[in-house]
């Protein structure tokens, strides 16, 4: 069950990747369009079409990489005081009532959008240069599918959470700037305890 689980993280994790190279193109696009803005006086017409649809590309592709990793931004006041068991217990149910059915509509309604898009050959409204945007829109359903399969990855770490009573391990190569300051301190005190401890001896 494990190797499946790291399996979905695994391919959420190329993917993410994968797209995140589109930074650069998005960079070089936008400061390629200053320049000749700024510089030149000759403003380009594709620069507005390439930034929203590179952007729109990472966004939509980071997706399930970012719940994979736990990333997703969440209101955890009271949620990080619950034993493992009830938080599970918690996304579980949430999970299904609400994640499933929502992610199941992006795939339906995303595939006829991307379809009619595709078909179309659509190209972007907003410039004369004529960039396509169907490339974009045909990541739509592919977006649902991704988070559809990594969705269900969390739930099956879930059940295993509350069967076990704890979280099973996660894939990582990013940590967040909290944890690395909580285990900072974590070892600091350590270190400090027993040099008090010799100390009062």
């Amino acid at each position: 069950m494990r190797k499946f689980l790291f399996f979905i993280d695994e391919l959420s994790t190329w993917v993410g990747k994968a797209f995140a190279w589109l930074i650069l193109v998005l960079t070089l696009g936008v400061s390629y369009e200053v320049f000749m803005r700024y510089v030149l006086r000759a403003p380009t017409t594709w620069a507005f079409d390439i930034s929203y649809i590179t952007y729109g590309a990472m966004f939509l592709m980071a997706g399930a990489y970012t719940l994979s990793r736990n990333g997703h931004v969440r209101a955890d006041v009271v949620y990080r005081l619950w034993s493992p068991r009830t938080q599970a217990t918690m996304d579980l149910v949430l999970y299904i009532l609400f994640f499933l059915p929502a992610i199941a509509a992006l795939m339906y309604s995303g595939w006829n959008y991307a379809d009619m898009s595709v078909r179309f050959r659509e190209v972007s409204i907003f410039s004369p240069a004529g960039v396509p945007v169907f490339p974009l829109k045909a990541l739509i359903p592919i977006t649902g599918l991704l988070l559809f399969l990594q969705g269900f990855a969390e739930i099956i770490r879930c059940v295993l959470c509350i069967r076990t009573g704890r979280w099973p391990q996660r894939l990582h190569d990013v940590e967040e700037t909290e944890s690395l300051i909580i285990r900072e301190h974590q070892q600091h005190q350590a270190a400090v305890e027993p040099t008090e401890k010799g100390a009062g001896a």
